[in-house]
This record gives C-alpha cells, sequence and structure tokens, in this order.
C-alpha cells in the first residue's frame, strides 16, 4: 500500500488590502501563507511562479494596493514533517521568554540548545529566533552563552540596543549572576578567582580553555548558597570579565569544578549527581541586571529547570 501524497493547495488568488501597499511581496506572502515552509515560498517565488496582475515579479517587488496575487498549487507539509525549524523547538524557545519590548527579548534558554548554528548544528537561538521574528530585520545574539548552560540570554531587535548592551558589557554596566553546582564543601572565605585564562584549539576543533600567566585577565566573584554536607555546595558566580568558559575553568581552579562538566569536570562526582536524576551541566544564568537606553535598569530572573530544581531536593534529603 502506497503512503498518500501530502495534501496540496489549489491556485489562489489574493488581493492587496491598502494598508499593505508598500510591503515586498516576499513578507507579504510569509504573512498570508501560514504553514508554508519560508524555504518553498522563496522557490515559487525564484522560478516566477507567483504571478503579480498575470505578470511575473522579483522577490524586491513592492506591491500596490489592489495588485492581484496569483500563488500556484503548493505542496503543504505533512503534520509529522518537519518545517525548516521544528514546530516544537520554536513553541519551546517562544515560551522561555522572560521579558521582550520593542528593542530587547530576554528568555531563560534551556540547557542542550546552542545560541547559534554551527560546529555540525543548523541552527541555534538565533536562528530559531530569526524565525519567530520575521519582522525584526536586525536581530542579533548580545552575548552567549554554552550550549550546556541554562538561563538568561539577551537578543536585541534593533542595532541601536545591541550597541547600547556592548557598550554596557564593555564597562560594568551589566550584572550578570549564575548558580553552580560544585565539588566539595566551598569555603566561605574563597570570595573570588583571579586567574588569566587561555584559549587553545585542539586537534579535533574543539576549544579549551586553561588556566596560564599568558592568557588574558579573568575574575570571578563566588558566594556560597547552600551547602550540601562535604560532597557538594551551591554557589552564586558573578564574572566580572566575560572569557570564554570563565566559570568553570574558575571553579575547576579554586578546587570546585562544576556537577556535569564534561571538559573541565569530575567524572565520579559527575557520575553521583546523574544517579540522583541530574543529567545535565549546572550552571545558570538565574539574574541578570542591565541600564536601558533611556535611563532606569531592568532586572530580570530566571528560575531553573525540573531537573536541576529535583536533583538538589534529593540532595537535601541525602
Amino acid at each position: 500500500m502506497t503512503n498518500p501524497s501530502p495534501p496540496t493547495s489549489g491556485v489562489q488568488l489574493l488581493e492587496v488590502a491598502p494598508e499593505l501597499a508598500g510591503q515586498r511581496i516576499d513578507n507579504f506572502l510569509r504573512t498570508q501563507l501560514k504553514g508554508v515552509p519560508k524555504t518553498l515560498i522563496y522557490r515559487i517565488l525564484r522560478k516566477g511562479e507567483v504571478r503579480v496582475n498575470k505578470g511575473r515579479i522579483k522577490p524586491e517587488y513592492k506591491l500596490q494596493a489592489g495588485d492581484i496575487i496569483r500563488v500556484p498549487p503548493l505542496r503543504l507539509a505533512e503534520r509529522d514533517e518537519p518545517e525548516p525549524l521544528a514546530q516544537g523547538l520554536l513553541q519551546r524557545l517562544e515560551a522561555a521568554i522572560v521579558y521582550e519590548d520593542k528593542a530587547l527579548i530576554v528568555l531563560n534558554k534551556p540547557a542542550g540548545i546552542a545560541v547559534h548554528g554551527g560546529s555540525g548544528l543548523n541552527y541555534g537561538v538565533i536562528e530559531a529566533f530569526r524565525q519567530l521574528r520575521p519582522d525584526a530585520k536586525d536581530i542579533e545574539l548580545v552575548h552567549r552563552l554554552d550550549r550546556d548552560t541554562s538561563g538568561l540570554l539577551m537578543i536585541a531587535k534593533k542595532r541601536s540596543m545591541l550597541r547600547h548592551l556592548h557598550e554596557a558589557l564593555r564597562g560594568d554596566g551589566v550584572d550578570k549572576r549564575y548558580m553552580a553546582l560544585v565539588r566539595g564543601n566551598w569555603a566561605t572565605a574563597k570570595k573570588q578567582v583571579n586567574a588569566p585564562l587561555l584559549k587553545s584549539n585542539l586537534r579535533s576543533g574543539e576549544r579549551m580553555v586553561e588556566v596560564n600567566p599568558e592568557g588574558k585577565e579573568a575574575l570571578t566573584m563566588f558566594r556560597v548558597l547552600r551547602r550540601f554536607g562535604e560532597f557538594a555546595t551551591l554557589v552564586e558566580a558573578r564574572p566580572i570579565t566575560g572569557r570564554t568558559h570563565q566559570i568553570r575553568v574558575h571553579a575547576q581552579h579554586g578546587g570546585h569544578c562544576i556537577a556535569g562538566d564534561s571538559k573541565y569536570g569530575d567524572d565520579d562526582f559527575t557520575k553521583e549527581i546523574r544517579a540522583l536524576g541530574g543529567k545535565r551541566l549546572f550552571l545558570h544564568a538565574y539574574e541578570l541586571i542591565v541600564p536601558l537606553p533611556e535611563g532606569g535598569k531592568l532586572k530580570v530572573e530566571a528560575p531553573v529547570d525540573e531537573m536541576w530544581a529535583r536533583t538538589v531536593e534529593r540532595l537535601l534529603s541525602e
């Protein structure tokens, strides 16, 4: 028995309302043809299959009021056929937004999702938000989080906001605070790790960072939040500088590596945490205070995920 072919829609004729005049045809079709992959829309435009007032047009054609657009029959994706980016991922990221205004999005990024494509990944958070916010033409990451780190991530929707936040990040205008679950009993007196960090790439292409006098200056402030006997400590980490893998390497250098850290961690400690259900890197950006261009400050907080919360509960009952 053959599988039925995916559904198709017939020829569509769309009339351009006066308030939509001046819009590019590619943007118009992306909003009108819900559920049709963007790649398919650009393909039919490139091939000249879309006609306006019975004539061929280019993708950059600007619509005029009263234009009649003929859209050819389209093969629609099956419900379980992947869209350019999986709907599940898009919905998960949309639900993760903790703050949004006309120029800025702040989301509580789930662990395991890269901030951008590359290194064998086709997509990341920024590619997803370009699809979720197609009208924000200048959408860009303000900063980065490691793929396995969860928590607050800023995305600028306007270049002016991107410039403003980059300037704030270069100074000391942005206050970023992380939570980390580390091995052993972190001493209250150990309030900072000040150690230069040097980046290197292994033969495999993997990036590693080490404490090295030839590296760049790096400073992280630490504060104990909760102890779990001699076994583990929940600490707050506040990076004063913004180096790659800074908190992870500084925690290791301080003698207390982070649970679930496959690069800089301790396999035995990670196994014990995994046995409690903690199958992730225990580093989470939980608080962010940023200056706004018009004055004042924005403060946002992000809760930890269910896996983190359950693991900490089990540690308490151990």
